[in-house]
């Protein structure tokens, strides 16, 4: 399983400029589509996704795309290994944030590899045991 954090989501659905990466991301996200890869999104990135969104219309938009998505809800025990995540990484240096934890924490509590552009993920790997999906595809960053 892939799960898709809010960089890769972000990048194929809501901005409006095209970026040097950004025909490659959806490439690959529609490539995953076509091959029926079974991917979800967890909660709180439906959460970011959705925030900020400057019209009904958009957000409507968005939540249509977004339904064909299995939905990944955390669970008492994700929320346990996010802080178990934050305190590894805290004591190798690496600085995270309480969202990026409880991602991380669904990625490994479902074995699922994380699709993201987000180089804080990267950092956060080996201190937390999290799989990335596409790291060097998409730059990594």
């Amino acid at each position: 399983m892939i799960l898709l954090d809010t960089s890769v989501l972000s990048l194929a659905f809501r901005r409006r400029r095209a970026g040097e990466a950004e025909p490659q991301v959806a490439a690959i996200l529609r490539r995953l589509v076509t091959e029926d890869t079974p991917m979800g999104v967890p909660g709180i990135v439906l959460q970011e996704l959705l925030s900020g969104v400057r019209s009904s219309q958009e957000f409507d938009r968005l939540m249509g795309i977004m339904e064909g998505f299995p939905l990944v809800m955390a669970r008492r025990e994700d929320h346990l290994n996010a802080a178990r995540i934050a305190n590894a990484c805290a004591k190798k240096g690496v600085p995270t944030s309480t969202v990026d934890c409880l991602i991380a924490a669904l990625a490994i509590s479902r074995q699922a590899a994380l699709f993201t552009l987000d180089a804080d993920f990267v950092r956060m790997a080996a201190p937390s045991g999290l799989t990335l999906f596409g790291a060097s595809a998409t730059g990594g960053g």
